[in-house]
């Protein structure tokens, strides 16, 4: 597994500053087709069954932020059941045809999908809007992972060097300590559906 960059049809890509975990997969065009555009939609099918079949097998080795990987919870047929879910739903953010009718396509899993595979449905509350869109927290001691707490929440998490353009007027809070899964703050902000924009310290 790669952490960053593009993904290749051999490899799976976490990006952390994206949210996303990718795999490439690559659908040979049937010779036997009447035509490379008879040929496309079943290689197409068979690309993205191929990146699938790629991002299954590369997601139990996501760290978790309490410890230790995906992997160990995965021995709960419900989690499991949740995991394998978001891998059928995964995106394709990447599609590229060849000429003869074969497919090269690269499919995303979010990591938010996945902390709530492992989390179960989150219950809607009656302030779950209330908190700010997004909040930057700054000076963050833990390493990216899945299921980082910000103090009570548990809340959707990007972990990026630098503030993206997109999040540049967005409030800024510090990190008052990273521990056991749980990012505590200077001060609570935020709530259950607010995106928490992560700076690690270098």
């Amino acid at each position: 597994m790669v952490l960053g960059g593009t993904a290749r049809a051999d490899d799976a890509t976490i990006d952390w500053a994206r949210g996303v975990i990718t795999a490439g997969g690559v659908g040979i065009a049937d010779r036997h087709a009447p035509s490379p555009a008879a040929a496309r939609g079943p290689a197409r099918r068979a690309a993205e069954d191929a990146a699938r079949k790629r991002l299954a097998a590369a997601l139990p080795a996501l760290p978790l932020a309490t410890g230790g990987t995906l992997r160990a919870k995965l021995s709960d047929p419900q989690v499991e059941a949740r995991v394998a879910r978001a891998v059928a739903d995964a995106i394709a953010v990447e599609a590229e045809p060849e000429t003869d009718g074969s497919w090269r396509v690269v499919m995303a899993v979010p990591l938010e999908a996945v902390r709530q595979a492992v989390a179960g449905p989150r219950p809607l509350e009656r302030d779950d809007g209330a908190g700010p869109a997004i909040v930057i927290v700054e000076g963050a001691a833990g390493k990216p992972a899945v299921g980082w707490k910000i103090g009570a929440l548990a809340a959707p998490t990007l972990w990026v060097k630098d503030v993206p353009a997109w999040a540049k007027d967005a409030r800024r809070i510090k990190a008052k300590s990273s521990h056991r899964g749980t990012i505590e703050l200077a001060e609570p902000v935020g709530g259950a559906s607010t995106l928490f924009v992560v700076i690690a310290k270098p």
